[in-house]
């Protein structure tokens, strides 16, 4: 089973054709939405909606993944549900990029000092991150630093931030569900 999160536009078609790809390594693709403007709801909302997949799913290696937002939803919540996790372009700071774009976002902030202390540590190559040279949104140079002594990272030469296209990337994605 994959668990697909969207990223903050989650409206947008790229959603549906990501789903559709999913499905080529796993046919049981599980999308979960959430609001994206309520940071604390959405994640209790989140951790609600994968155990609850998680439990009706026996699949033995299941996997969450997104893309941007849906990357920093898809690395807390896979390590709070103990499953592994694939991230695309993540945004790992939303309480600083969702300014001016949600009501509240400190309350990201707030998420950060009530998680795991070092949840990374802990949490150490169980993410599979996969980042674009291309990204529009954010300088993924800093992103691989601050995740690289984690996590694999793979680096996609042609994709923009929401990544329409991840065909390319799907076997490694399987090799390391199944790993």
């Amino acid at each position: 089973m994959i668990i697909y999160l969207h990223g903050f536009d989650s409206t947008s078609p790229g959603n549906h054709e990501k789903v559709l790809q999913l499905q080529f390594i796993d046919d049981d693709v599980r999308f979960i939405n959430y609001s994206t403007l309520h940071p604390k709801h959405d994640m209790q909302h989140l951790l609600k909606e994968v155990h609850k997949v998680i439990e009706q799913s026996d699949d033995k290696n299941p996997i969450i993944c997104g893309v941007g937002l849906g990357g920093f939803w898809s690395e807390r919540i896979g390590f709070l549900c103990g499953i592994k996790q694939v991230v695309f372009n993540p945004n790992l700071h939303p309480e600083r990029t969702m300014q001016g774009r949600i009501d509240r976002p400190e309350e990201y902030e707030d998420i950060a000092t009530k998680c795991v202390q070092e949840f990374r540590v802990k949490n150490s190559k169980r993410c599979l991150v996969i980042l674009s040279r291309e990204d529009e949104i954010h300088n993924n140079q800093v992103t691989a630093k601050e995740l690289e002594g984690y996590y694999d990272v793979i680096w996609d030469e042609k994709q923009a931030h929401k990544f329409s296209k991840i065909s390319q990337h799907l076997q490694a994605m399987k090799a390391f569900k199944e790993g």
